[in-house]
């Protein structure tokens, strides 16, 4: 960071303080950063001082803490605070790998390549990359470079265009509810890592107390395989059609002994003590990960980033060899061209982008809040968008390998075996990998990859969640554990709320979050507003400057054009479709939700959506003047303090520069501005 002051170097991060001289009653600009503020009578009848000090509050503005109030007196002959500069990561790498463990998760292993082979193999890549140019990285990129410029989470990262802060309100709704569901994916997959350190996996036979006498661990049948014969003998006693009408080990295990499902969401039933157990440790293991903030966090991402992608490597190299494999990925990648003129496919290309490159969540803002003011974050978002959709299809070869194995093992078509979601990770690869020699040590891999490519996502989005929160309330106290205790809190809470989802109608109420929550619709909907309110309330050419002033040099064009048209467009017309198209939630194609759990659902869903639209009603409606006058005022940024330092020319000339508390308090200092 450049700047005056004395620097204080940490293990995880670099700090610097400075302290701000303010001369009595002036405001930090009338022509510069701030541009032009009203009149600041009113101001002294409240105090003097912005909302978080308790004046003014329909303006607001930072604290004094925090930097130059916008608007604002300072009071008399006062001294600012030492202003303690926001961390930073120790190193670049440390950025890269903590957007590359939360982008790359799950859906890249266990949804991506089911959308591949659904939608026309190789053909899927045709729309999935032609949005990625239109939608994923450009908005990956605002998001990333949003934050490293406001040097704010979620929330106050809209100080940009304060009307519109509601849309930190949404992320954070969004990425709290994320973070409540998410955490159980990772406690099963714990459930089942454990369970992999036995000689015989338990979702391999029939003989366990969960087990019906439908269990039926045989499956192959040479007279079976086109399920034409009904009589034939396809193990001791039992006829083809049995054997159809059977159950699988793994399925038993997943559904009596995991979750224990009972009828429906309106018979919640016992929970389950085991599973209460490993949701306890996930959350601890999450908690001390995120309690010291990115000093942690930019450690450890460096093994939960890396190490799924030697368990991807070494499963790979197994699939391959295996009988079956060729057959698997040739269904993978076989380009199907008709599926080009379904809408369904490029609808499903979107909504796959939206999910695995982790927008509207703001947690991508709050990780490049904490980049250097000058970093290449244009640079970096090519670069992780590259690694993020590399992995997702590298991991189609990976997945398919082993369900072509597990095919021609059972005697039947690929796309009998081939799943999506927890269905991929939870009952169709532990079946193949039960078929293989060696078992145990192939299950365990897996499941520890599962346990890395899930936490980092979670631990990121919790730091994600607690950014923004303790960005809101930056000056108001000062407690030493002031981080610590929020992150508990926040663990907390969601922990709570997770224990209606290890009863035995646990994951209906899964699904309910899952569906609606964190649907693709709340995503498109908070990537419409973001673009709309950058490039046309902001200003999509004012904002290529400021990336300009950070980056050293200007971005092409087509990113303006994207925020502007081209994303926005995208956005709402995969959101519509997804509002026309919209089914009622099931389960197993089986179970329909009743009619109050789908309001649950829309409730899930609205929290987020609604914060946009009401936060904007309220905010123009507490204003005062006419509607010019309190969209002028409201849609006018509110800066940092490190804008005064790195967009004034010259500033470390000027600093010396300030008048001391002596000084005539009638002059006024004007900060210029290049934007």
């Amino acid at each position: 960071m450049q700047g005056s002051g004395e620097r204080e170097s940490g293990p995880g991060l670099q700090e610097e303080k400075r302290v701000h001289l303010i001369p009595n009653g002036h405001r930090a600009s009338a022509g510069g950063l701030n541009g032009s503020l009203p009149p600041a009578a009113d101001d002294k009848e409240k105090g003097g001082y912005p909302p978080e000090l308790g004046g003014y509050p329909e303006l607001g503005g930072y604290p004094d803490s925090v930097g130059y109030a916008d608007p604002g007196v300072y009071p008399p002959e006062r001294v600012v605070p030492a202003y303690q500069e926001r961390e930073t990561w120790t190193r670049q790498m440390d950025f890269i790998m903590s957007c590359v463990g939360f982008a790359v998760g799950l859906g890249n292993v266990w949804r991506f390549p089911y959308l591949c082979y659904k939608n026309g193999g190789g053909v899927f890549l045709i729309p999935y990359l032609l949005i990625v140019l239109v939608g994923g990285i450009p908005i990956f990129f605002l998001e990333i470079a949003l934050g490293q410029f406001m040097k704010a989470g979620s929330i106050n990262v809209w100080n940009i265009a304060p009307l519109f802060k509601g849309l930190g309100y949404a992320s954070m709704v969004i990425v709290f509810f994320c973070n409540t569901y998410y955490i159980m994916v990772l406690a099963w997959g714990f459930y089942y890592f454990i369970k992999s350190f036995n000689s015989v996996l338990p979702w391999s036979t029939c003989d366990n107390e969960w087990n019906t006498p439908s269990c039926i661990e045989f499956f192959r049948h040479p007279n079976c395989e086109n399920g034409s014969l009904a009589n034939a003998t396809a193990a001791p006693n039992l006829t083809c059609l049995q054997l159809a009408e059977g159950h699988s080990p793994i399925v038993e295990f997943w559904e009596n002994k995991v979750l224990g499902i009972s009828e429906g969401l309106d018979h919640p039933g016992r929970m389950n003590w085991e599973m209460l157990l490993c949701l306890v440790a996930v959350w601890i293991l999450v908690y001390f990960c995120v309690w010291k903030g990115v000093k942690s966090t930019g450690k450890i991402v460096y093994f939960t980033a890396t190490f799924p992608y030697v368990v991807l490597v070494i499963l790979f190299i197994r699939g391959v060899t295996l009988p079956g494999a060729y057959d698997g990925i040739m269904y993978y990648i076989k380009p199907d061209w008709s599926k080009l003129g379904e809408a369904q496919v490029w609808i499903d290309a979107g909504t796959q982008i939206f999910f695995s490159y982790a927008i509207g969540l703001g947690a991508l803002t709050a990780l490049g809040s904490y980049n250097r003011f000058n970093n290449d974050c244009y640079r970096d978002a090519f670069l992780l968008a590259a690694i993020n959709s590399g992995t997702s299809f590298f991991a189609g070869f990976v997945v398919f390998s082993i369900l072509g194995f597990m095919a021609a093992e059972q005697g039947v078509h690929i796309s009998q075996v081939a799943e999506s979601g927890p269905g991929l990770a939870f009952i169709a690869y532990p079946k193949a990998v039960s078929l293989m020699p060696v078992a145990p040590v192939w299950a365990a891999l897996f499941f520890f990859m599962l346990l890395l490519l899930g936490l980092d996502s979670q631990f990121v989005g919790v730091e994600g969640f607690v950014t923004g929160m303790l960005d809101l309330y930056p000056g108001r106290s000062y407690h030493r554990y002031k981080r610590e205790i929020s992150v508990a809190i926040c663990c907390f809470l969601c922990f709570i709320i997770d224990l209606s989802m290890i009863t035995q109608g646990g994951m209906y109420v899964f699904q309910l979050f899952d569906y609606y929550s964190a649907s693709g619709m709340t995503l498109l909907w908070q990537a419409f507003w973001e673009c709309i309110v950058v490039s046309w309330v902001y200003g999509a050419d004012r904002f290529m400057d400021d990336v300009a002033r950070m980056i050293g040099y200007r971005p092409f064009p087509w990113m303006k054009w994207c925020w502007s048209f081209i994303t926005p467009a995208v956005c709402m017309g995969i959101f519509l479709f997804h509002l026309v198209n919209y089914k009622p939630l099931t389960y197993n194609n089986v179970y329909v939700y009743p009619w109050w759990g789908e309001v649950i659902g829309w409730c899930l869903a609205l929290s987020s959506m609604l914060c946009i639209p009401v936060s904007v009603l309220y905010k123009l409606f507490r204003a005062k003047g006419s509607f010019k006058q309190r969209w002028a005022h409201l849609t006018t940024p509110v800066w940092g303090p490190h804008h005064m330092e790195y967009m004034a020319p010259d500033a470390h000339s000027r600093a010396p520069a300030l008048p001391p508390c002596n000084a005539d308090h009638n002059k006024v200092i004007i900060f210029e501005s290049v934007m």
